[in-house]
């Protein structure tokens, strides 16, 4: 099956999420503010892909 645009979008938060949390787990955060930073956009990539998940059970329940 081909990737659709809502395939792509999840992948490319998620891989940038994974890029923020290997962030912190290695210790790149040197100080509490970019720690608080790389934390916050982990949270706003969760939001997203939260928002994605809603969006694509709507729609499969508008096909029903």
């Amino acid at each position: 099956m081909a990737k659709t645009v809502i395939d792509v979008l999840k992948e490319r938060i998620e891989a940038e999420r994974a890029s923020a949390i290997e962030f912190i787990a290695t210790g790149g955060a040197k100080d509490f503010s970019a720690y608080k930073e790389a934390t916050g956009l982990i949270r706003g990539h969760d939001t997203c892909l939260q928002h994605i998940e809603d969006l694509l059970r709507n729609l499969e329940y508008e096909d029903e």
